[in-house]
């Protein structure tokens, strides 16, 4: 069982989750039956999902505002455009590729999205689809409406033993579940502090576009690029954008962690500019026709789940834990490999996985070789983490935690709760800085950028 990811992980590290599984295939077709991709963002994550682009299909155009990799690109992708601005890459090259991939900081996501996807464009979008929750919406309505292949890259979806194991907890496999224990060990990075002393921008950089649609700020060395923009409200989501995509792959797909209808939070307090250094996350999610109602917690910053409701296991660094009336299931790493069955469940476990099995589909090709397949099937529903039905759900939910973070500033004392109407992305009450909440849900972009 715990081979399963650890050996995926192994054959695909140096260039991306996926991309190794089916090179052979791909290197048989004809190039007129390659899927040709646009990159925005070809460092960091971006450095894999392009490669991801050029294996399965062939790159004709790259952006990024970092000129070395601009650089790097050239030698990467020789004959493909090179650009500093999205907008100047949709406008002068927009003709010459059908899907595009987007591996920015997490503010620029939905105007690069939405701008691509206007022109008829697949989409590729690095977790959480968008740095805030109305844009997740807006995208997943554009896919729907254009009939576009999308898929988020959370790429844990590409899992077979965690579509079966999630399976299983959706037949029943821990009776009714009643609470959900979600912990990571982010953030990795600065946070909880400010900003520094201005500095002046390196001449790699184009300072401009990287802000793209976020307010104007001087450059600070080391502080925002090209890793640490995660800890900042104007441009990353936090630990729990960084990696509640991942760690909330099993539990939505097994539970439906959508559409909650309070959070409320404890943080380590923070200054409105970057995030607090740890907070726990309290959910509320409704019974919907098939399940009850449950709660669930987010830990970060170090903390972590009660080892007592372990049964002896000792907590991961980052993991998960689902408990029902028929047993529980802790997983060390979120991505359900290295799982351990606790009580009845135990013992029903392969009873359970037998019966899902038939039902689930084997994830052979990866998370990006289902995302290039679906384009050549135009099955907009096919890929795993597609917008339209996981995607963009999925972020609405992990960004409703932001909210309940917002509100819990100072020190150790719980924050407001967030009453909210998924349905209308609407914040119910009167909470206190109704106007800066709502930012979170509805943002303002800066002039010369738009959804």
């Amino acid at each position: 069982m715990k081979a399963h990811r650890r050996d995926f992980l192994k054959s695909a590290l140096a260039v991306g989750a996926g991309t190794l599984i089916a090179r052979d295939m791909l290197a048989q077709e004809s190039p007129n039956e390659k899927v040709t991709f646009a990159c925005v963002g070809i460092g960091g994550k971006g450095q894999s999902d392009s490669e991801d682009a050029k294996t399965f299909g062939q790159v004709v155009a790259f952006c990024d505002t970092n000129r070395n990799q601009l650089k790097g690109g050239a030698r990467r992708f020789p004959g493909a455009k090179p650009f500093e601005d999205f907008r100047e890459m949709f406008d002068k090259a927009g003709d010459t590729f059908d899907a595009f991939v987007v591996s920015t900081a997490d503010h620029n996501h939905a105007a690069i999205a939405a701008m691509g996807m206007k022109m008829g464009k697949h989409i590729y979008c690095q977790k959480p689809l968008t740095r805030t929750i109305s844009e997740a919406r807006y995208l997943a309505e554009l896919a729907k409406e254009k009939g576009l292949v999308t898929q988020m890259g959370n790429q844990g979806a590409a899992y077979t033993c965690m579509r079966e194991i999630a399976a299983a907890v959706r037949a029943g496999l821990l009776g009714k579940v009643s609470q959900l224990y979600i912990w990571t060990d982010r953030p990795i990075w600065p946070q909880g502090g400010e900003r520094g002393e201005p500095s002046p921008v390196p001449a790699y950089l184009n300072w401009e576009c990287w802000l793209g649609v976020a307010p104007e700020r001087p450059y600070v060395a080391g502080a925002y690029d090209p890793f640490a923009w995660r800890g900042w409200w104007d441009f990353g989501t936090g630990a729990l954008g960084d990696m509640a995509c991942h760690a909330f792959n099993v539990p939505y797909r097994a539970l439906e962690t959508k559409d909650p209808t309070s959070v409320q939070a404890i943080t380590s307090g923070h200054n409105f500019d970057s995030f607090p250094k740890w907070s726990i996350i309290d959910f509320e999610f409704p019974a919907n026709e098939w399940r009850d109602g449950f709660k669930l917690q987010w830990l970060d910053g170090g903390k972590r789940v009660d080892p007592e409701l372990l049964e002896g296991e000792q907590p991961s660094e980052s993991g998960f834990l689902i408990i029902g009336d028929e047993g529980k299931l802790y997983s060390k790493d979120n991505a359900a490999d290295e799982r351990v069955l606790l009580g009845k469940a135990k013992e029903r476990e392969q009873e359970f996985l037998e019966k899902v099995r038939p039902n689930v589909r084997v994830a052979d090709k990866g998370h990006f070789g289902e995302f290039v397949e679906a384009i050549k099937k135009n099955d907009p529903l096919f890929p795993a983490s597609n917008f339209i039905t996981v995607g963009s759900s999925m972020t609405e939910t992990v960004l409703l935690g932001n909210l309940a973070v917002w509100a819990a500033n100072e020190p150790e004392k719980p924050g407001q709760k967030i009453e909210w109407d998924a349905k209308n992305l609407k914040i119910l009450g009167n909470p206190e800085n109704r106007e800066q909440l709502e930012k979170l849900v509805f943002p303002k972009y800066r002039e010369g950028y738009t959804l």
